[in-house]
């Protein structure tokens, strides 16, 4: 079943059970789907699994950077808002890797590509962004690459 599918059904639930927050963020995704699917870009209509993981991702990206702003203002109130935002786009997205699962899988791309000094970080983080896109944080991914090569 499509993402586009999955929160449709997600926003008929949520109206049934007058959760607010819920159809709020749902309704955000659904947004942000239809606006990939009408721009010049998409020209198939219906986004692929890729599209539809990069603009949840982007999603929880922008709800972890104002949760990290509200947090380091003391903004109590806005900062529960967007976790429970985070909280519902996180249930779309797949399983983050643990932090010793993102370790090996960049001990293997690091063999692959051959890297072995602080230079070949861009070689190495292409082929990491692709491989790992959806399953961890590109600044963590970023932080251990560099801690791998330095």
């Amino acid at each position: 079943m499509s993402l586009k599918t999955n929160i449709d059904n997600g926003i008929k639930d949520a109206m049934r059970a007058k959760d607010q927050d819920r159809l709020r963020t749902l309704r955000a995704i659904k947004a942000m789907i239809l606006i990939e699917e009408t721009s010049g870009t998409n020209t198939g209509g219906d986004l692929s699994t890729d599209v539809e993981m990069k603009l949840l991702t982007k999603a929880a990206k922008q709800r972890r950077d104002s949760l990290e702003i509200f947090m380091s203002q003391g903004r109590e109130d806005l900062s529960r808002v967007e976790q429970s935002e985070l909280t519902i786009i996180e249930e779309f997205l797949p399983k983050q890797l643990s932090e010793d699962e993102l370790r090996a899988k960049l001990e293997e791309i690091k063999t692959r590509v051959g890297a072995s000094a602080p230079s070949d970080m861009g070689k190495m983080m292409g082929v990491a962004t692709k491989e790992l896109a959806g399953l961890a944080d590109g600044k963590v991914v970023s932080a251990m690459v560099k801690a791998l090569l330095g």
